[in-house]
């Protein structure tokens, strides 16, 4: 039959306790989240049989040890933001852009010094002596939600219509530093190429800023190396998320043979199947039916997108895109209830 994919949020907190929920202590604050998360659980547990949240205190020394991200190497400072993080734009015309990626080439000749904090070694050994894992590098913001934010989205559309010799030295300098970040970071934590952990995920919302034609000049070339890095065999996981309406890259996206797709609601599975054979769909419910308990809608829409998806398989019932506040556990057993009673491939 297919598989749930809904894994509810601790965002749908608020809502199913009906409490207020302050994100940035949330985030900050473990005994808080915690405490909130057994809350949410007790709750889970009576109405779909599950805990959903997690509830382990992390062991402080198995800590994974922080480093620099590619925002940073960018000069795109991270800030909170009407309870978010925001990536606050880095260059704002082309003599802006041309100045940053020449600095941007510059840390490039010695990245690791850049990334690593002073203290990295003894970081290292006090997280792998207490049983943790040292971090690698397999998800990334997309290339064009990550250019849009350190240059600004109408911007890079302009810079690729307009300058694209200067765009493409932009997506290639992007694809240098993530292709130097993913070496540092496996070298330390003991990999080779041929031994690193396969896969890689883009979140790429604004994709749907672009052409297919302007998408193939600045994204595509990303995306290929990266998989051709990380992602070379037929199964390795080449994931893409774009909860946008960005249908009219599938014919690019295809060429990249995506083994996980979750794109934006008005995108059909029938569609993706297409030109994507062989990718899991994540999808296709729309967050917002999902968020407002519209159920009958959920109903219609999990019937319709298991009727595509009956002839190439291959789907896991999930939003198409964020799970948000408002989303009720009640929904989630109704999408459980559907899946049993509709949701069972022919033998």
């Amino acid at each position: 039959q297919v598989p749930l994919g809904i894994r509810m949020s601790w965002e749908c907190i608020p809502t199913e306790l009906g409490v207020e929920v302050d994100t940035w202590r949330y985030l900050h604050d473990e005994p808080y989240a915690l405490a909130l998360n057994k809350a949410y659980n007790d709750q889970a547990e009576r109405i779909v049989g599950r805990r959903l949240l997690n509830e382990t205190p992390a062991d402080p020394a198995a800590r994974p040890p922080a480093h620099k991200a590619l925002h940073d190497v960018f000069e795109a400072r991270n800030e909170w933001h009407a309870g978010s993080w925001w990536l606050r734009q880095s260059a704002h015309d082309a003599d802006g852009l041309e100045a940053l990626l020449d600095r941007v080439e510059r840390r490039l000749e010695d990245l690791r010094s850049f990334l690593l904090p002073e203290d990295w070694d003894d970081q290292k050994r006090r997280c792998l002596a207490a049983g943790g894992r040292l971090p690698l590098y397999r998800g990334q913001r997309g290339p064009v939600t990550f250019a849009a934010s350190v240059y600004g989205p109408e911007n890079l559309i302009y810079l690729i219509l307009d300058e694209p010799d200067l765009a493409v030295r932009f997506r290639d300098t992007i694809r240098r530093a993530m292709l130097e970040m993913i070496r540092v970071l496996d070298e330390e934590a003991g990999y080779t190429p041929e031994t690193a952990p396969r896969g890689f995920g883009f979140a790429d919302d604004n994709c749907c800023l672009l052409t297919p034609e302007m998408y193939e000049l600045f994204g595509y070339p990303i995306l290929q190396a990266i998989f051709e890095r990380c992602a070379p065999g037929p199964a390795d996981r080449r994931y893409q998320h774009s909860d946008s309406p960005m249908g009219h890259l599938l014919p690019v996206l295809g060429r990249l043979n995506l083994t996980g797709v979750n794109f934006g609601p008005t995108v059909r599975v029938a569609e993706i199947r297409r030109h994507l054979p062989r990718a899991v769909i994540d999808g296709q419910l729309a967050p917002f039916t999902f968020s407002r308990n519209e159920e009958e809608s959920i109903l219609a829409e999990f019937l319709r997108d298991f009727g595509e998806a009956r002839a190439g398989r291959g789907l896991r019932f999930a939003t198409a895109g964020s799970i948000n506040d408002g989303s009720r556990l009640t929904g989630m057993r109704l999408v459980m209830a559907a899946i049993q009673r509709f949701g069972r491939y022919d033998a």
